[in-house]
């Protein structure tokens, strides 16, 4: 049984080309959740896999490029920071039009609502907060010229190229005026850190971008959605991973989030355990704070921008409601 946006007798194909045992057919099951690259659960009742490829259209390539999915998550096997086992990847889109990665099935919990977070205990919600924690350290902690990824991105000078980035992405996906963001901008702009550590980031790190174990959620067992990742300012992952407990984040998502339960630690105590953890101190912490609020701004407006194109999920639509708060924040964080 195929999807439109994945062929199963092709991707059966494919699989026994790369040497992968395959038993029968293949189902194919998309996985809900996420506004990006499309998810789907592949079994044939003996082996399961998951396989990620890009949206069948509407948004920019570098936001779903599977190909660097692929290679970090390649690189990772084996240096304690959890990840799925890696299978095969289409790096040229070959088979299905787009490329596609497969990876193996990682049976787990994931609690991604508010709702999914009221099945744990407040023990629970503790140990996960750590562990998500610690594994963020863990990350920023590989040598990336250890696993081979001295090529995955431009480290130097990446705040600055941040800056830049979600300016520009705001001309893009702006719906109107709002002189608040060329503000904040040109705020930032002055203020970029002289020196920063390099590390791997993963670009949008937070609860529901993991696995965790069904029978403790003080366990990680995968990482996930790893399109945004590249080398740069390990700063900038923490901060952002502290911007996503705000409240208004749930009108981005169009849910009530987990990840903004009050349940969880504040930003601020997130962040000082980071700051122990990793044995770093956090620098100029507003600013990379700011910057995380320019860049869920722009994020948020740009979702209601391909809402308002046709490209719509639910709740879409509103998402642009959050914009000025998180371009506040930013501002406020700034001084």
């Amino acid at each position: 049984m195929s999807h439109p946006a994945l062929d199963s007798a092709k991707l059966h194909a494919f699989l026994l080309d790369q040497g992968v045992e395959v038993a029968g057919e293949l189902t194919v099951d998309l996985i809900s959740g996420g506004k990006s690259n499309l998810t789907f659960f592949v079994s044939e009742g003996k082996s399961t896999w998951v396989v990620r490829r890009p949206p069948t259209g509407g948004l920019t390539p570098s936001a779903h490029d599977m190909n660097r999915e692929w290679a970090v998550t390649y690189a990772l096997q084996g240096t304690g920071v959890p990840v799925a086992a890696t299978v095969a990847v289409d790096p040229d889109g070959a088979v299905l039009g787009a490329p596609f990665t497969v990876v193996e099935y990682v049976d787990g919990l994931v609690v991604r609502s508010a709702e999914d977070l009221d099945a744990l205990s407040d023990d629970d919600v503790a140990r996960n907060s750590e562990a998500l924690i610690s594994t963020l350290a863990s990350l920023h902690a590989v040598d990336y010229h250890a696993v081979g990824l001295e090529s995955f991105g431009r480290p130097e000078g990446f705040a600055a190229r941040q800056v830049k980035l979600w300016a520009r992405q705001w001309g893009h996906v702006k719906s109107r005026e709002l002189a608040d963001v060329d503000t904040l901008v040109a705020a930032l702009s002055d203020r970029v850190p002289a020196q920063s550590r390099n590390t791997i980031v993963h670009g949008d790190f937070r609860v529901d971008n993991t696995i965790l174990a069904k029978d403790d959620p003080g366990v990680v067992r995968a990482v996930v959605d790893w399109e945004m990742s590249t080398l740069g300012d390990p700063l900038t992952d923490i901060a952002l991973m502290c911007v996503y407990r705000q409240p208004v984040f749930d009108t981005v998502l169009g849910f009530d989030a987990a990840w903004t339960s009050t349940r969880y630690p504040s930003a601020d105590a997130i962040a000082a355990r980071y700051a122990e953890l990793a044995g770093i101190d956090l620098g100029d912490w507003d600013f990379y704070l700011a910057l995380a609020n320019l860049k869920l701004g722009v994020i948020a407006e740009g979702i209601t921008h391909r809402a308002l194109a046709g490209a719509a999920s639910d709740g879409a639509e509103r998402a642009a409601e959050a914009t000025a708060e998180f371009i506040a924040a930013g501002l406020r964080q700034l001084g």
